[in-house]
């Protein structure tokens, strides 16, 4: 039997917020807000932003990696929108962006067709 992945969950001060700003970042406009978790419909990956009381301690031990057919023009976009920028990685065949959103959650931008 397989499991499938349905949803990635970002815990964060501030669900509504956090989740206006990625709706923002990816161009989606279904968001279900039930309180203290709100969830966009970004198929094919739905993304869920659950609020926690204590703030993120350190760096992720899970993040998104997206991709981008024009990856300097979306890594400014993505500043503009309130993103910080935290380096440019590459190794052989591929190069990406790390980047933290408004909470400090980190997640890259890599070339499409780069993995």
């Amino acid at each position: 039997m397989r499991i499938s992945p349905e949803m990635i969950t970002i815990d964060c001060a501030g669900p509504q917020a956090l989740a206006a700003w990625w709706a923002e970042a990816l161009g989606v406009d279904d968001v279900q807000d039930h309180g203290d978790f709100v969830v966009l419909g970004a198929a094919p990956l739905v993304l869920g932003f659950q609020r926690v009381p204590e703030p993120r301690p350190g760096k992720n031990r899970v993040h998104v990696d997206f991709s981008s057919p024009d990856r300097p023009a979306d890594v400014e976009r993505l500043a503009k929108l309130g993103a910080t920028v935290v380096g440019e990685q590459s190794m052989e065949g591929m190069s990406w962006t790390v980047l933290k959103d408004p909470e400090g959650n980190e997640f890259c931008l890599a070339d499409a067709g780069g993995h």
